[in-house]
């Protein structure tokens, strides 16, 4: 491998890391993300820290500022708000697609998520990985290369909601029951339905969104 090819692997590697670090909570929106830390933590040089850094910033994911340096990006209210009007959006036109062009083997693998998410019904944690698999499986479905990328561009801004929601006490069960008639809508080709369910889904999650901010469920 040339040094060239190792830097852009190192590089990947730790862009993949901090978008998990995100993802999970170990770096919340605000923290700082200093070079030097990142270097210890991931044992890799500063030049494919810097790539890794450089890259989630054309993502949106951290941010420059003036006398802090750079930190995971913050989103204010209304940005969460757009946000979900964005998924809505784009997220009903992958259902109604899906429901159109989903091969079988695509369906059964949404079934198969469904299965895993019933079966660990009380972890907020499984409950919030399937739920990002099972959005993703509905947007390779849709089988819109376009419509795929800007889907793919919303995740990243999805990343920096923090929290999942799955920690508010029922709504475990009830986006189950949200994604099991998405799922039946799928299966039997029903466009409309699938769109429709899908913006019901998406609108109970923002309206759960909300609470968490206001932590009106304690």
């Amino acid at each position: 491998m040339s040094r060239l090819q190792n830097n852009l692997s190192r590089a990947e590697y730790a862009r993949n890391q901090l978008v998990e670090a995100i993802q999970t909570g170990r770096l919340k929106p605000g923290d700082r993300v200093r070079e030097v830390e990142l270097t210890q933590w991931l044992n890799i040089s500063r030049t494919p820290i810097r790539e890794a850094l450089n890259k989630l910033e054309n993502e949106g994911l951290v941010t420059a500022l003036p006398h802090r340096g750079m930190v995971v990006t913050e989103l204010d209210y209304q940005a969460v708000m757009e946000l979900y009007q964005m998924r809505e959006v784009l997220e009903s036109t992958a259902a109604g697609l899906a429901a159109k062009h989903a091969c079988d083997a695509e369906k059964a693998a949404l079934q198969d998520i469904l299965h895993l998410q019933e079966a660990e019904i009380d972890n907020p944690e499984v409950q919030a990985q399937q739920n990002r698999l099972f959005h993703n499986a509905i947007y390779h479905a849709a089988h819109n290369r376009y419509l795929l990328q800007s889907l793919n561009s919303l995740k990243h801004a999805l990343i920096l909601l923090g929290a999942t929601t799955y920690q508010i006490p029922g709504r475990a069960e009830v986006a189950l029951a949200e994604h099991k008639a998405l799922v039946n809508a799928i299966c039997k080709n029903d466009s409309a339905a699938a769109e429709t369910a899908m913006k019901k889904h998406i609108q109970a999650a923002q309206r759960a969104r909300i609470m968490l901010i206001n932590q009106v469920f304690t």
